[in-house]
């Protein structure tokens, strides 16, 4: 599919005011296909797969370059077509996208979708759209900081969607004094949208970098650098994420023997290391856990850097090691790493729900159903706005639904789900 025709997709999605994955569950296929087609990088030959995708986004055949007798329109004729079609779309997005977020967030509601709400309101303060947002006055920015990463760590959607937006004006309103701060919450930003699956998170990593450079501190340039290498991984750049973790974990400003510094490394080897488990090199993320589980033991039982996703200890390296089994392809050992762990050893509720998800993925991919619902509903028990709000679990709960008979148990997790 050529970059033209993937920008007209986009635009008529954006023009419905639909994300990547509501077009997605129209077409019955995964966000990343769409992801794909928009970007040129997965071509559309099939003709009724372009009839359908017409028919779901509005548009005509002939702007996707085919004709009701399935043949092709001069070059010429198309790009004329294409280029009127983008025009028209790119007025009607930009005229309403502002009412189409604010109606997205006023629907979904802070209970009801949680993870709608929270994502309009970071998308309304990051693009400056939106209501204003109650000031926080520079020298409580650090506190303020400090108790969303405490609602993050206990899966507190609905309270993020008040904080984080606050905490993003308020930063930038305070200029360079808070370069530190606002880069900490564009990072806290951007691991959220790594885990909701949402395009904005690649901003909020970039302005999360450039900040971390400007402040000079280098645990914040460290968290920076890896919540990139995160997004370079999703995105299939596997050389790239690995060079962006391993080349901060060696870069100056991380080395000595401070505690914390050293953690920062390990936590940046655990990132390679499950790089390497999703480019299929098993060995390699074996060899990169063993040297951050020394790294762990090094420094001792205790948690560090609990706020940087969890921390760095052994406990979240063996956790880590649940996930890399998982990626390279090996549910039996991703469930025997598991088994070595409590969920009670584990710092935060956000790692707790990790650890059930991680267990029901690793189920779902060994074929045994009902220990992956039943790992799904324990991830619910113990953070239930995570649980619903995460495209990971949603995936899962919809493949367990079209794979083989439900259950009660099952249909009412999809209900809450959001799940038809």
């Amino acid at each position: 599919m050529s970059p033209s025709l993937g920008l007209l997709v986009r635009s008529a999605r954006v023009a419905h005011g639909w994300t990547q994955r509501d077009l997605a569950n129209r077409l019955h296929c995964s966000r990343s296909t769409i992801s794909r087609l928009e970007t040129g990088a997965q071509p559309l030959d099939d003709v009724a797969t372009i009839r359908r995708l017409a028919e779901v986004l509005e548009i005509t055949p002939t702007a996707l370059g085919i004709t009701a007798t399935v043949t092709i329109h001069p070059p010429a004729e198309d790009d004329v077509r294409r280029r009127q079609l983008l025009t028209g779309l790119a007025v009607t997005a930009a005229a309403a996208s502002a009412p189409a977020r604010a109606a997205v967030a006023a629907a979904a509601g802070p209970e009801t979708n949680p993870r709608e709400y929270l994502l309009a309101r970071i998308r309304d303060a990051m693009l400056g759209t939106g209501h204003p947002n109650q000031p926080i006055q520079a020298p409580q920015l650090p506190s303020a900081l400090n108790a969303a990463i405490r609602d993050y760590d206990n899966c507190q959607y609905s309270r993020l969607a008040d904080a984080l937006p606050r905490l993003i004006s308020s930063g930038h309103s305070a200029g360079e004094t808070a370069s530190s701060v606002l880069a900490e919450t564009y990072t806290l930003v951007t691991r959220i949208m790594i885990k909701l699956d949402d395009q904005l998170g690649w901003v909020a990593a970039d302005r999360a970098r450039t900040l971390a450079a400007a402040s000079g501190i280098p645990l914040v340039a460290g968290e920076a650098a890896r919540n990139l290498a995160v997004l370079a991984r999703r995105a299939g750049l596997h050389i790239q994420a690995a060079q962006i973790a391993l080349g901060m974990a060696e870069d100056e400003m991380l080395q000595g023997r401070d505690p914390t510094l050293t953690a920062e490394r390990g936590l940046l080897v655990m990132s390679a290391a499950y790089t390497a488990a999703h480019a299929g090199d098993r060995s390699g993320m074996r060899q990169l856990t063993e040297q951050a589980a020394a790294t762990a033991a090094q420094l001792g039982r205790g948690v560090l850097l609990r706020d940087h996703g969890g921390g760095f200890s052994p406990t979240a390296v063996q956790l880590h090691l649940i996930s890399a089994e998982y990626a390279a392809g090996d549910p039996s050992a991703a469930i025997a790493a598991a088994r070595k762990l409590t969920p009670r050893s584990l710092p935060t509720l956000e790692r707790r729900a990790r650890y059930f998800t991680d267990i029901a993925r690793a189920y779902g991919m060994w074929g045994r159903r009902n220990q992956c619902l039943q790992a799904l509903l324990h991830a619910e028990r113990a953070a239930p706005q995570e649980t619903h709000s995460r495209p990971a679990v949603r995936d899962l709960v919809t493949s367990l639904l079209v794979s083989g008979r439900t259950s009660p148990e099952l249909r009412g997790l999809a209900a809450r789900c959001g799940i038809p």
